[in-house]
């Protein structure tokens, strides 16, 4: 299992308007991609305040697949339509990070297991 994260960063100056990104970008991703993941995700970064120094990135988008070859094999051929989107949302650069999953526990799994301990 891969997880690909896209993080904006947060740059003074910058743009990023996320309710196009959440109201039109994403439902455009999900169209073009969602079939082929097993999760995706879009958080909008929030500042802690102090004591703690000010984040930095604006939001992070996270898509869950079965291996790298399968992500690309559904991103690679939208990939110039969703990049052409980029700019109607933010001026920033992306950080890209692609990782494989080592542990994926969820509580909700583990709370019906938990319930139900004889279930497999």
């Amino acid at each position: 299992m891969i997880k690909v994260t896209i993080l904006y960063c947060r740059t003074p100056g910058s743009k990023f308007d996320f309710d196009y990104y959440l109201n039109t970008h994403m439902p455009l991703s999900i169209a073009r991609l969602g079939m082929a993941m097993d999760a995706i995700t879009v958080e909008r970064v929030l500042d802690p305040g102090p004591p703690w120094p000010a984040p930095a990135y604006t939001a992070i988008c996270s898509f869950l697949c079965e291996s790298r070859e399968a992500y690309e094999a559904a991103f690679i051929p939208h990939m110039a339509e969703l990049q052409a989107d980029i700019a109607n949302y933010t001026d920033v650069e992306q950080v890209v990070l692609i990782s494989e999953i080592a542990i994926n526990h969820r509580r909700s799994s583990a709370r019906k297991k938990m319930a139900n301990p004889n279930r497999s």
